[in-house]
C-alpha cells in the first residue's frame, strides 16, 4: 500500500488549499483515513479523521471548523479542504491509513510521504 500525498504550496493568511490523498496498492475504501501534521522538532498533530464510508469524520479542536477532510473511494483518494490558513497551520502534512479514527498515530499503518504547507502573515 502506497499513500501520496499532494497539493502542498506557499499561502497568505486567510487564503485556501486542497490537499490530496491517492492510495494505490489496495482499495482506498479499505481504510480509515486520518491527516496529521508535523512542525520542526515536534510531534505528528492529528488533524481530522474519516471513516471508509465517508460519513463519520473527527477533527482536532483547532481545526473544527475552518478544515474539511473527504473522500472519493472510486478515485481512491482523499482530501482535506483548508480554509482560513493561519501562519499557525505552517507544517508537514501527511496522509496516514489505518483501521480506526485515532488520534495517535499507533492505529495507523500506512503513511505518505508528507506535503509542505507555507502560510505567510
Amino acid at each position: 500500500v502506497q499513500l501520496q500525498a499532494s497539493g502542498g504550496g506557499l499561502v497568505q493568511a486567510g487564503g485556501s488549499l486542497r490537499l490530496s490523498c491517492a492510495v494505490s496498492g489496495r482499495a482506498s475504501s479499505s481504510f480509515v483515513m486520518a491527516w496529521f501534521r508535523q512542525t520542526p522538532g515536534k510531534e505528528r498533530e492529528f488533524v481530522a479523521g474519516i471513516n471508509r464510508g465517508g460519513v463519520i469524520t473527527n477533527y482536532s479542536d483547532s481545526m473544527k471548523g475552518r478544515f474539511t477532510i473527504s473522500r472519493d473511494n472510486a478515485k481512491n483518494t482523499v482530501y482535506l479542504q483548508m480554509n482560513s490558513l493561519e501562519p499557525e497551520d505552517t507544517a508537514v502534512y501527511s496522509c496516514a491509513a489505518g483501521s480506526i479514527i485515532a488520534r495517535t498515530t499507533g492505529p495507523y499503518n500506512y503513511w505518505g510521504q508528507g506535503t509542505q504547507v507555507t502560510v505567510s502573515s
